[in-house]
């Protein structure tokens, strides 16, 4: 009875490896064959479309990159009397306010929210929503404090507004300090696959393209109906982003928007970041799986992409399972018709798993970026699923467990950033 029952979990674990195994393999053919006529598609637009833009921008002790980007606020080429920038100093412990308020007496278009100890650190969907209130843009546009954008990022983002249908937008990110290490190179592979290739092809097949919480934006109709962002959800942007979907709406990609982000440049930080991406993930999955299935406003080829995209932080732990179920079925001699999925599942732990850009996506996406030697370190990507694993285990574990004894983690646990991207700025100061 057990060896029929380990054989069953095996047989699952490997059909759901598979499932995403065709979703990335028909992502990465179709950004591959049609990649170049969509990058051309997407420079289309209405150019000359200039609704009042709202920008915001959370800051939680961001001192070493807070003035990095509010100088680059000042250089936007986007009209100045159509934009109003938002800094929402979220009970900041160093100078993030003071410096905040620098560009706030000098330029009139910025404007500084502080919330005090009393008020603030609840998360990064909660100083959204307290600066949402001050927003009087047609458009409410966000960036992370570490971000570096385009000059023109917001007449490329806010021109898809011009089509009536498009209800929010969202950018590429790409990794501003690319070359300091190993973490930071291998973490520029991951937004490479998974923007260059998983969001576009997502977005031009009809699928669920993804908020990534920042360098992307709404119409503030939009954010008022769906009442802001939940401050109970760790991952804001992704819980937005289906609350968007389920109510009928959708989010268009913009490939030619870049923002550059100044990633994380230690194991211990990818630790931190990943957890907080995991948990906050999972917490989306047990929220909205449910009604993802039962909605109306979305097709039966949607449901599965979502569900997949829903669950893609609970790979990792399914594939370690699968690798332990796997040990007393080989030792045991399980039935041979199982044995071909054995070997696939040893295959799918590096090239199936959708967690964080998969081999075959991050290949292509450097590819088509023409990053011929950021190619050379695709398959140390091996090691950071492995050190996914744990990650993911610990999230769930603790998410069972908060819910468990009935306590929600929403504090805001963010990345510390040190400027370390600003030598590299001078790399984009043409873009």
């Amino acid at each position: 009875m057990l060896i029929e029952f380990l054989e069953a979990l095996f047989l699952l674990s490997t059909m759901v490896m598979a499932a995403y195994l065709i979703r990335h393999y028909l992502f990465t053919i179709a950004v591959l064959k049609f990649g170049k006529k969509w990058k051309t598609a997407s420079n289309h637009g209405n150019a000359s479309y200039q609704p009042t833009v709202s920008i915001l921008i959370p800051a939680r002790n961001e001192e070493h990159v807070i003035g990095r980007l509010l100088q680059r606020m000042t250089e936007l080429t986007y009209p100045k009397d159509k934009l109003q920038v938002i800094v929402i100093d979220d009970a900041s412990r160093d100078g993030t306010g003071k410096i905040a308020e620098q560009y706030s007496e000098k330029y009139s278009y910025v404007k500084v929210i502080h919330r005090g100890e009393h008020e603030g650190g609840r998360g990064k969907a909660s100083a959204l929503n307290a600066g949402l209130k001050h927003a009087l843009g047609e458009i409410v546009l966000c960036f992370d404090a570490d971000y570096y954008p385009q000059k023109d990022i917001v007449e490329k983002l806010v021109k898809e507004f011009a089509d009536p249908t498009v209800w929010a937008v969202q950018g590429r990110v790409v990794v501003l300090n690319e070359p300091q290490n190993v973490v930071t190179r291998l973490v520029a592979l991951e937004r490479t696959g998974g923007y260059r290739v998983d969001q576009e092809a997502r977005d031009r097949l009809g699928l669920i393209t993804q908020f990534g919480g920042t360098v992307g934006g709404f119409r503030r109709q939009l954010l008022e109906k769906l009442g802001g962002w939940d401050e109970q959800m760790l991952a804001e942007d992704t819980d937005l982003t289906f609350r968007i979907y389920l109510a009928g709406y959708k989010v268009k990609y913009v490939l030619d928007a870049e923002c550059y982000e100044e990633a994380v440049d230690s194991w211990q930080a990818y630790w931190r970041q990943r957890y907080r991406w995991a948990k906050g993930h999972m917490q989306c999955a047990f929220k909205h799986a449910l009604n993802l299935l039962k909605s109306d406003k979305l097709t039966l080829i949607q449901k599965i992409d979502g569900l997949l995209l829903l669950n893609v932080y609970f790979m990792p732990i399914l594939v370690f399972t699968s690798w332990i179920v796997s040990i007393p079925l080989f030792v045991l001699k399980f039935c041979r018709w199982l044995s071909p999925f054995w070997v696939a599942a040893s295959i799918s732990m590096y090239s199936a798993v959708g967690n964080f850009a998969p081999f075959y996506e991050v290949g292509v996406g450097a590819y088509l970026d023409g990053r011929t030697r950021a190619q050379w370190l695709i398959p140390l990507l091996a090691f950071t699923f492995l050190y996914n694993v744990p990650i993911c285990t610990k999230a769930f574990l603790d998410l069972l467990f908060s819910k468990l004894i009935g306590k929600n983690s929403n504090h805001w646990d963010k990345t510390a950033h040190f400027g370390n991207g600003n030598c590299y700025i001078a790399i984009f100061q043409k873009r």
